[in-house]
């Protein structure tokens, strides 16, 4: 398989889903709930994953599908699988905040090999081919260098669904952070926190519990800017689709200040 060729796919599909949203947004939208946790899905959801998958099957149709509001679509025993998050950061637009992106993610036997993210609002593309290194939609490669951090790092935060408020390990772990970190954003779009760490805005992410439909594709990326990922207690993080079941938590970091962000959350969890 030519993955340049499916990075280019990827990357034209999700900017194609990009307009789409862009223009969705200045209108009205259907927003309804989704599930009993609080969380909703619109309109723009459904039409923007159903470009994708329309465009992704068509150029692959023996390929599998995972795709955030549908499922899995295609051939469920297909050697690849595309992960598709057609609109990260639906609560935002539903209450009018700009500050989402689409992503798209390809795995070869569970294990990504290549990750696009597309923020419609500014128009920019950023992507990565396992081994090959991450970039810019102009094709400048992604390799921030550690910043100085006199008054701590600026970390994001994101859990799944499923993360109950009173679930003590999460209450731990973001109090920690809050000590530790000049801000903690919780952006509500996590491969959007993903795009500005590989950028070089950000320090760091936390996850805890995290879905695995938008993990691939800006971890992916982040890896390839040379960032390093680790599960809480330290260990090598599973990145595969199926690796981590319910428990993909991680500390995502440049190597300098990895370390230091693991004690602390490695403190955190195990109170």
């Amino acid at each position: 398989m030519d993955v340049e060729q499916a990075r280019a796919l990827a990357v034209e599909a999700a900017e194609a889903a990009g307009g789409l949203l862009l223009e969705g947004t200045r209108g009205a939208l259907g927003v309804r709930a989704k599930g009993g946790g609080g969380d909703v899905v619109t309109d723009l959801d459904l039409a923007s994953e159903k470009l994708l998958v329309e465009r992704i099957l068509t150029a692959y149709p023996g390929h599998a599908v995972i795709a955030e509001e549908s499922g899995l679509l295609g051939a469920a025993d297909a050697e690849y699988t595309w992960l598709i998050d057609p609109l990260d950061g639906t609560n935002n637009v539903a209450i009018g905040l700009p500050a989402y992106v689409v992503g798209v993610a390809l795995c070869r036997a569970s294990r990504p090999i290549l990750g696009v993210v597309h923020d419609p609002v500014t128009a920019r593309t950023w992507s990565a081919v396992r081994g090959r290194g991450a970039y810019t939609g102009e094709g400048v490669r992604l390799a921030p260098p550690p910043r100085p951090l006199p008054h701590g790092p600026l970390l994001a935060w994101t859990q799944g669904y499923a993360v109950t408020r009173d679930d003590t390990a999460v209450l731990s772990l973001k109090a920690a952070l809050e000590r530790t970190a000049r801000r903690v954003l919780q952006l509500w779009a996590p491969l959007l926190s993903w795009a500005m760490l590989a950028r070089g805005d950000i320090d760091g992410v936390v996850g805890y519990r995290a879905e695995a439909v938008d993990l691939p594709a800006g971890a992916l990326i982040a890896r390839e800017a040379g960032i390093e990922i680790r599960a809480l207690d330290g260990s090598p993080f599973d990145e595969r689709v199926d690796g981590q079941a319910d428990d993909r938590s991680f500390v995502a970091a440049h190597p300098r200040l990895l370390p230091s962000l693991l004690e602390v959350a490695r403190a955190a969890v195990t109170r």
